[in-house]
């Protein structure tokens, strides 16, 4: 197999052998569960449930706020303690339904009877109505709402279904787990959208650091005839959406536009399992694989957890050192965020939760840009990320949005490579903030 990759990018230490070979270990939940109504990118959803309320396995406690925006749906069986505003993983107060869960894991009819197992003859309309009923969203860490991806507009044509293996992401090896251990539903997602993109391919791209995902998929995929696994370079960020379709098709997506406009749909390895289990098994998003690693944990592992769960219970559950452990991250090291509280929700980007000690923090400190040019040789978009920090640091918003400031993915290529220790990504993630809060 030719080995695919895009232009410049970095390559640093992945520490995935610690948990690469760690089977998924299902991780029961504690008493209380916390289900915030914002857990994806758009309008919040709305609490339909109030205290006091005996809510069932599958049933929907939250209803989108819009069409860009996802329903929230109960993990667990049991009591409505309280709707109220708690603070979640992003580190602010937002609105929460409180379960307290039975036990008993009743479940909901409504899924029995929203199960599709023949979709043979499933219209897009339709799908797009069963994934955005099952509050399926990008499950790499985006949370772009899935059924937005999915209703393509007329004037617009699906050519490629292009699907997120790369896990390019140092210490996380949640979707590495799934590849493996779920391969025959990845498979089975993929066919439910082929049914209805009648003239799509479906490419699975995989790092070369994961063989083992590449053959086990390729061999199910060689009695498929619109599906192929394409191999790619290990490198990051591989698994950005614009990189991962140059590699895998050699298309560009311009400036400003989206991966539809090339005729591409890029959907995360754990979205096509759910889509999977929304359309065959009328089940909505209820559970999360989560990478728990880091030398602040005794016990690095993959976890299957129900969404609502506390990070302090996955934590626990790896042997959280508190002692040495001096940052926490949600998500990966690149573009994952420190926490401040672990007494928060898993939510349905939950992709790893990560502890450092002392030894890993870097102690350099920040000095003056030297213009040596690394952060350009390394920026996947191309882009002048030191004149980006400059404008962004000195306010100066039209000068950056004239240097495409905008097109940034805050992959951290740039910070990571600098050596002054500038914090690039993060100034220029605040000017594109303030850029749209001035639009």
């Amino acid at each position: 197999m030719n080995i695919l990759t895009f232009k410049k990018g970095i390559h640093p230490d992945y520490h995935k052998t610690e948990t690469q070979n760690k089977a998924i270990e299902v991780l029961m939940p504690l008493d209380e569960l916390v289900f915030p109504m914002s857990q994806h990118i758009g309008a919040p959803a709305k609490p339909i449930v109030k205290k006091g309320d005996r809510v069932l396995v599958g049933q929907k406690i939250g209803e989108a706020g819009g069409f860009v925006s996802a329903p929230i749906h109960s993990s667990v069986s049991g009591t409505v303690k309280a709707v109220e505003e708690r603070i979640t993983h992003r580190g602010t107060k937002d609105m929460c339904v409180v379960i307290t869960q039975d036990g008993e894991f009743e479940e909901s009819e409504e899924m029995a009877q929203n199960a599709k197992p023949d979709y043979s003859n499933l219209t897009q309309e339709e799908l797009v109505k069963i994934v955005q009923e099952a509050g399926i969203v990008g499950m790499g860490g985006a949370t772009f709402p899935t059924h937005v991806k999915l209703s393509v507009p007329k004037d617009k044509k699906a050519e490629y279904i292009v699907i997120n293996g790369a896990e390019c992401e140092p210490y996380l090896t949640s979707d590495h787990r799934v590849m493996l251990e779920s391969s025959e539903e990845i498979i089975g997602g993929l066919k439910v959208l082929l049914s209805v993109f009648k003239d799509a391919k479906a490419i699975i791209g995989i790092e070369d650091n994961k063989m083992d995902a590449v053959n086990k998929l390729q061999a199910l995929a060689a009695k498929e005839e619109r599906i192929e696994v394409a191999l790619l370079h290990t490198k990051y960020p591989q698994g950005s959406e614009k990189h991962l379709i140059y590699a895998t098709t050699k298309r560009e997506v311009p400036s400003g536009k989206l991966p539809i406009d090339v005729g591409c749909i890029v959907h995360n390895i754990d979205s096509i399992v759910a889509i999977y289990r929304a359309v065959v098994k009328g089940r909505p998003i209820m559970r999360r694989i989560v990478t728990v690693s880091g030398s602040g944990v005794k016990n690095p592992c993959n976890l299957e957890v129900k969404i609502g769960c506390s990070y302090r219970q996955l934590l626990e559950k790896a042997g959280w050192d508190p002692e040495r452990t001096v940052k926490i991250i949600a998500g990966g090291p690149m573009m994952g965020t420190a926490m401040s509280d672990i007494d928060v929700p898993v939510v349905k980007g939950t992709s790893a939760i990560l502890c450092f000690t002392e030894e890993e923090m870097s102690k350099d400190q920040t000095t003056a840009c030297i213009r040596c040019g690394k952060c350009v040789d390394v920026c996947p978009m191309s882009l002048v990320p030191n004149t980006l920090h400059r404008a962004a640091m000195h306010g100066h918003i039209d000068t950056f949005l004239a240097n495409n400031g905008m097109d940034c993915i805050e992959c951290g290529c740039c910070s990571f490579t600098c050596p002054a220790k500038r914090d690039l990504v993060q100034s220029i993630r605040t000017a594109k903030a303030a850029a749209r809060a001035k639009k």
